[in-house]
């Protein structure tokens, strides 16, 4: 039975089509034809969501899969995602579901926040991650199951390219507890050329959200594309323009999708992990092994706070309001 067309928030009716309001693409939508996310179609004079409560893929993840090291290290949360994205990445890991359409299954918010809160009761579920592919163009389902969510006590966490509008980012933000962002380089050109889309507004939304919840960005470091010193400057100096100890989660590129060139040398990601260091306290190496860039240190003490082997973290030596347990130093770590 087909089900009913949700309607989309931040859209105007104009001569013959439909402005899309939700991201800096400002899509003008013909009948009949969708935005550049491929979800958000103009049906009749009404934009509806082609992918309100369809579901690509449901599983428990480590929180620091996400990756998010600072939010309740150690624990899980229900993952969900869907399908669709408002960038074209030639380098898309998942570019099955966000640049394709596959196969749903129908998970109505309710239900959603069923789900998160039975897997709460069995074991350490915290809360509700809207990832895997772009969550903000599913901002409809977004909204509504995070509401549900937060009534009932669970966290909402979003993973996202930080792509949208500054009106319908404020409108969610009073119920998102933590993001991680992608900054995929300081240059504009890189975006156009790689991601078919812009980055100034990714920036945007972290120098927003940070004031508001927890936030934590990932580089994916790239090859003779974006992990030059001047450029991988120029993006740690303006993280550390936002809060020192907002962490950075420096990312091991592979070859996907469209795209074949070489994976990341270790020997780039351990330079760059230093340069980051040189301006942030916290920064992480992701996607391959490199040690002593993944646990937590202190960086008074430098005592180990929390631990990681893969996406497992322990807690070490962490007050239960995120201080280092020897010292006493703020970390920026909820728990």
């Amino acid at each position: 039975m087909a089900t009913e067309l949700v309607e989309c928030r931040y859209y105007d009716v104009a001569d013959g089509f439909l402005h899309c309001r939700l991201c800096p693409f400002q899509c003008k939508i013909r009948p009949g034809k969708v935005g550049v996310c491929q979800v958000r179609k103009n049906v009749d004079g009404v934009l509806g969501s082609l992918n309100y409560a369809e579901v690509t893929s449901v599983a428990m993840d480590p929180i620091e899969k996400k990756p998010l090291y600072h939010f309740y290290p150690g624990s899980q949360i229900l993952s969900l995602g869907t399908f669709g994205c408002n960038l074209g990445c030639v380098y898309c890991q998942n570019w099955q579901i966000s640049q394709q359409r596959p196969g749903t299954r129908r998970l109505e918010p309710a239900d959603a926040v069923r789900l998160a809160q039975e897997r709460a009761q069995q074991g350490n579920n915290i809360g509700i991650a809207y990832t895997y592919n772009e969550p903000i163009i599913w901002y409809e389902y977004v909204y509504d199951t995070a509401r549900l969510a937060r009534d009932v006590g669970l966290k909402n966490v979003l993973v996202t390219n930080g792509i949208i509008e500054e009106e319908p980012l404020r409108g969610l933000l009073p119920y998102v507890d933590a993001m991680n962002v992608d900054i995929k380089s300081m240059d504009e050109e890189f975006y156009h050329r790689l991601c078919k889309g812009m980055g100034w507004p990714a920036r945007r939304t972290v120098e927003i959200a940070s004031e508001q919840c927890h936030v934590e960005i990932t580089v994916l470091i790239i090859p003779g594309e974006n992990d030059s010193e001047e450029n991988l400057t120029a993006l740690f100096d303006w993280a550390a323009s936002v809060d020192q100890q907002m962490p950075v989660h420096l990312s091991r590129y592979r070859p996907a999708h469209q795209f074949d060139a070489p994976p990341t040398p270790p020997e780039t990601l351990r330079k760059a992990w230093e340069l980051a260091h040189q301006r942030l306290e916290f920064v992480y190496v992701g996607n391959i092994v490199i040690d002593g860039t993944t646990d937590t240190q202190c960086p008074r003490c430098q005592a180990t706070v929390v631990s990681r082997s893969g996406f497992s973290g322990r807690i070490e030596q962490l007050t239960e309001d995120g201080r280092c347990g020897n010292c006493g130093a703020e970390l920026n770590v909820i728990r």
